[in-house]
């Protein structure tokens, strides 16, 4: 008789249907469990990840919802080894890219393949598994016990001792799940994503609810589950995130991929440089002035710190120290990943063309072209 799967799944990998629109609220579904008759093998003629195939490849992806469209042209290579930031404000194309990835809803247009396979066919096969916004955990039982159920769902899992070492939760593996903080669900679930030991792993907000030091450990282990040649996708909020452990960014605004570079890349597009300086007694007066100084595009005071962004640093230095002789502890820095991320994203940002090597560089607004 056909086994059925429960209703309580925590991993989304596989089978989930997609009845509404880009960004809504998902459900988790585990991927089907092998044939014990025909158990599934990873061969040549299946593109088996050490025969060279890409881990991820999409070509010309598009997926729309009514009149939106949510994923418009989308072409993304990722090789292995590397770890990769899904970038973009709200309804930028994030999700829906993501269950493309995973087999969770189709593309309208295009191609989407995972080690040369299909996204249903490699998540089967356990090369890819996932850790997504909304996933459950089986209540009643200890950790220990659900990760040792899901183990038989997988040609090739790691032993429940692995996962749970490589996730941290070692710890909690007598624990029932339905006591477990906000922050140690994630991190059960982050070992339920590791169990099949996959080859690719895609992650849609990993640190929702973890601490300072489960973050920090969350991605370390990242890092070195992608040295060993795995490849690792993460959609976050978080760029500091993204700054501190992407190799790469991918920024998409509006369904279309707008950046795609190195963090130093990225932010290189934006260019301009903000000078941070100590200024007692700053009113709303002395700061409008500062503001109109020149090489000056903006200007904002936290207490006694002022910060100026600037087109041109050199000039708005002079004209700094000549304003207010008073001014100090200055400081002079490059722009962040979060003014390349609100630059790139507004909607006044022109659109991306693709110029020599593999980053997409856009002709993007300069800080003095910034709105206030």
């Amino acid at each position: 008789m056909r086994r059925q799967r429960p209703s309580w799944q925590p991993l989304d990998v596989t089978g989930r249907s997609r009845t509404t629109g880009p960004e809504a609220a998902r459900t988790d579904a585990f991927p089907a469990a092998p044939s014990a008759t025909a158990p599934l093998r990873r061969g040549p003629a299946d593109g088996d990840p050490a025969r060279g195939a890409a881990p991820v490849a999409l070509a010309g992806v598009r997926r729309s919802y009514g009149a939106v469209n949510a994923v418009d042209g989308v072409s993304l290579t990722v090789p292995a080894g590397q770890v990769v930031a899904l970038l973009g404000p709200n309804g930028a194309g994030k999700s829906t890219t993501i269950d493309m990835l995973l087999g969770l809803t189709t593309q309208d247009a295009g191609t989407v393949s995972l080690f040369g396979l299909s996204p249903r066919r490699a998540c089967a096969e356990g090369l890819v598994a996932a850790m997504l916004q909304n996933g459950g955990l089986l209540p009643f039982v200890t950790v220990e016990t659900l990760l040792d159920t899901l183990r038989g769902l997988y040609p090739h899992p790691l032993t429940t001792a692995e996962a749970m070492r490589r996730a941290g939760v070692s710890d909690l593996a007598g624990l029932r799940t339905e006591k477990l903080s906000g922050g140690q669900r994630q991190r059960v679930r982050f070992a339920t994503a590791l169990l099949p030991d996959p080859q690719l792993l895609v992650l849609d907000e990993p640190t929702a609810a973890m601490d300072v030091s489960a973050r920090q450990a969350f991605w370390a282990e990242t890092r070195d589950w992608a040295a060993e040649g795995r490849t690792v996708l993460f959609a976050t909020h978080y760029l500091a995130e993204a700054d501190d452990f992407a190799d790469r960014i991918v920024l998409l605004r509006a369904g279309r991929v707008v950046a795609d570079g190195t963090t130093t890349e990225v932010k290189a597009l934006v260019g301009g440089r903000v000078i941070r300086a100590t200024l007692p007694r700053v009113d709303d007066h002395l700061l409008a002035a500062l503001g109109r100084l020149p090489g000056v595009s903006r200007a904002a005071r936290r207490g006694d710190t002022i910060e100026l962004r600037c087109a041109d640093s050199d000039a708005a230095l002079r004209a700094l120290l000549a304003e207010a002789p008073a001014v100090r502890d200055l400081e002079i820095t490059g722009a962040g990943l979060e003014d390349a991320f609100m630059v790139l994203t507004a909607d006044s940002a022109t659109p991306p063309a693709q110029l020599a090597g593999s980053a997409v560089q856009i002709r993007a607004p300069h800080f003095g072209e910034m709105a206030p």
